[in-house]
């Protein structure tokens, strides 16, 4: 079983495929039905109609691709040219068609087709050797638990078959073991026609938090400035205003009490005005402040201030204002069952990732359409947690996007590829919160 890992050294085939298909280039084009052959212009740069915002554009794009665009720190239309050039001729995926070409007219241009894989400097080794490379295969297949790579194993004079040429070039795309995330892998599958078979196997699991290792960030920020950042390692943070005249909790108290974030005096870096002593006003009434505690369920928040209290985040249940009541059961602020859901689909479908952070709002309401950086005071809180499940997620999207576009780099559909989702264990059900 092959793993999942990202790292490709097939750029050119990649960017030309793309800016091919994207049409934003003068005469850049398809030059056939089944997109296998694309042109190119192939103006002379010192012809009197040249126009290099046009018959160049691509070159350019190839050059400020490769961070080659100024010679001497101007500009060089003919030096663009040569680099995609030689490029393309360089490549075994690329393979100029001069029949299809036309250079005699006042648009001219070039044809370039997309060699298949199983053509790309494949010698067809003789029936003897077949016959061996055959047995090595099934032998080596038995013992692919100990042995994964059948590249790796391959000695450098024998001509692959061209099974074990599709692999190589998957090989040439996977970094190193460290590079490599989690719960992803392949299974590499070949047919007596050469066609091959990616399936892709993804596991739909969160891992949680491990016992004791919850923790939240939070950034406090008055009228936008950040005043206040702290990372609480534990499952309880209470965020409060102190007084200074206030005497200091004992050490008795300490002991029993929450892990504290205090909302500090204004600075002196704010901006004078009525803003600023609605602050003053505003922070006195946040005593005793509101206790956050991460549950099995999700992490839960609870009101004690006289204070107002609005939230924002991903897992509102209610339309309109989220308002945290004084002295109620504890409210739902972020839901890890949501999140998990939000997190499997993502890591299967793509599109926008699940948030990791919700939003406190103190003493002046906050809707999902705000800014909060125009609100006195509020406390993004932030959950690591979800925050490094989320990076594993992008990590494995990002290699199949890689398989992806490999398998839709065969203009023969000689690669398919299937994402197959394994569904997670069965969790126990979730012990009710206590705050």
């Amino acid at each position: 079983m092959v793993a999942v890992r990202m790292r490709s050294t097939r750029k050119l085939r990649s960017w030309i495929i793309e800016q091919v298909s994207s049409g934003k280039y003068p005469g850049v084009m398809w030059d056939d039905d089944a997109k296998t052959m694309f042109r190119i212009p192939w103006k002379h740069a010192g012809k009197q109609d040249f126009r290099k915002d046009e018959d160049a554009a691509i070159f350019k794009a190839w050059a400020e691709f490769k961070g080659k665009l100024t010679d001497g720190g101007e500009d060089n239309p003919a030096g663009w040219k040569t680099r995609l050039r030689c490029a393309l001729n360089k490549s075994p995926e690329f393979q100029e068609v001069p029949e299809r070409a036309q250079l005699d007219i006042s648009e001219p241009y070039k044809v370039y087709r997309l060699v298949p894989i199983s053509e790309q400097g494949l010698v067809m080794p003789e029936k003897k050797s077949k016959e061996r490379s055959s047995r090595k295969l099934k032998r080596r297949g038995s013992e692919s638990q100990s042995e994964p790579s059948l590249v790796k194993q391959m000695k450098t004079e024998e001509a692959p078959p061209p099974q074990l040429e599709a692999e190589l070039l998957l090989q040439s795309a996977i970094p190193s073991p460290m590079e490599e995330p989690p719960q992803s892998s392949t299974v590499l599958q070949t047919d007596a026609l050469g066609e091959i078979q990616l399936d892709v196997r993804i596991e739909e699991s969160v891992s949680p938090p491990a016992p004791g290792q919850d923790s939240f960030v939070v950034a406090v920020q008055y009228l936008g400035q950040e005043v206040a950042w702290r990372q609480i390692h534990g499952s309880d943070v209470r965020i409060l205003y102190q007084p200074s005249s206030a005497l200091p909790p004992t050490p008795a108290v300490l002991n029993k009490s929450f892990p504290r974030i205090l909302l500090p005096e204004p600075p002196p870096t704010l901006p004078a005005g009525q803003q600023r002593q609605a602050l003053f006003t505003l922070l006195p009434f946040m005593e005793r402040g509101v206790v956050l505690t991460s549950q099995p369920q999700g992490v839960y928040g609870k009101r004690f201030c006289q204070g107002r209290v609005f939230w924002t985040g991903p897992h509102g249940c209610e339309a309109g204002l989220q308002r945290m009541e004084r002295n109620t059961e504890p409210v739902l602020l972020f839901s890890k069952d949501v999140f998990k859901q939000q997190l499997d689909h993502f890591r299967t479908s793509g599109g926008e990732p699940p948030q990791c952070s919700f939003t406190l709002c103190f003493g002046e309401e906050l809707s999902h359409t705000e800014d909060p950086s125009t609100k006195l005071i509020t406390a993004k809180v932030s959950i690591p947690w979800a925050e490094e499940q989320v990076q594993n997620a992008l990590s494995i999207f990002q290699s199949i996007s890689v398989l992806q576009t490999l398998a839709s780099q065969s203009p023969l559909g000689e690669i398919t590829l299937n994402l197959v989702s394994v569904p997670a264990a069965a969790q126990e059900p979730p012990t009710p919160p206590s705050v």
